[in-house]
């Protein structure tokens, strides 16, 4: 059977024009115009039990006798006359992450939501005020809907309501069909299963791209070599599943680096293609 491989994370995305500061926490790309940073708000040990039905010889395969560390990211776009956000994790360390690339909250201009878990809006509000002063908040209808009104969940409501009707909603675009710009040079694609509202986001500029996966993957030491495995974090398992199978794919065919929010460092490589599974390497 063929095999899916991704290959050199750090390799790849240096030799597509990346420059890293791996003790500040900061890998950043070129895409066209637009600079594109990495920014590791914290890292831990990665906990494997959040695979469904894994035993020990199974976890021996692919998790290292010492094993592995889990990362929670955001992205930083400085793209000509704006600065963009995608994602805040828990708002620790992304600050002064910022500040090393010369950008404070009251620079940035938007704010793209790939999903309301914690570890991706924690960094929006702080005593019931917004971070960022200036900066519209973009996120799916079907995300906004379901954790502000069907499934209520009052950390993400409180981190939308000091930004009030600087909220936007949008209804991302399904592979295969239309995709839209949200931004320009910016298309959020659906990626439902993690939650009911979960989005990419394809950046584009100047012939470049990169493919920003959100939680598409928690635990890429296994994920990848088994797209078809979930983790217990994601709400419908088997549309995480598939949705997994299928970006992956798309951007191994079309040679669109990815970059994920629980990817470790440098969270950038690209997918190489040919078949139905995945494997990692650095």
């Amino acid at each position: 059977m063929k095999t899916r491989i991704l290959c050199g994370l750090l390799f790849c995305a240096i030799a597509a024009g990346g420059f890293a500061s791996e003790s500040d926490g900061i890998f950043t790309i070129k895409v066209g115009q637009f600079e594109i940073s990495m920014l590791v708000d914290n890292e831990r040990d990665g906990n494997a039990s959040i695979i469904p039905g894994a035993d020990e010889a199974f976890l021996k395969r692919y998790i290292p006798a010492g094993g592995f560390k889990h990362s929670t990211n955001v992205f930083l776009i400085k793209a000509p006359g704006r600065i963009i956000l995608v994602d805040t994790a828990f708002g620790g360390t992304i600050f002064d992450k910022m500040k090393t690339l010369g950008v404070t909250p009251d620079q940035v201009d938007a704010v793209l939501i790939t999903h309301l878990h914690g570890d991706h809006i924690g960094g929006l509000q702080k005593d019931g005020q917004a971070i960022f002063p200036k900066a519209r908040i973009y996120l799916s209808f079907l995300e906004k809907d379901h954790f502000t009104r069907i499934a209520v969940n009052q950390g993400a409501v409180a981190a939308l309501a000091p930004y009030g009707s600087r909220v936007e909603t949008f209804e991302p675009g399904q592979l295969g069909s239309t995709l839209r710009e949200l931004l320009p040079g910016i298309t959020p694609i659906a990626a439902y299963g993690h939650t009911p509202g979960h989005t990419a986001f394809l950046v584009e500029n100047g012939g470049s791209r990169l493919l920003i996966i959100g939680d598409l993957l928690h635990v890429a030491l296994i994920q990848f070599p088994h797209p078809e495995i979930s983790a217990t974090y994601d709400i419908d398992q088997n549309a995480a599943a598939a949705i997994r199978r299928q970006l992956l794919d798309y951007a191994a065919k079309n040679n669109i680096p990815v970059g994920g929010m629980h990817m470790v460092y440098p969270g950038v490589g690209n997918v190489e293609a040919s078949g139905f599974k995945f494997s990692a390497s650095r």
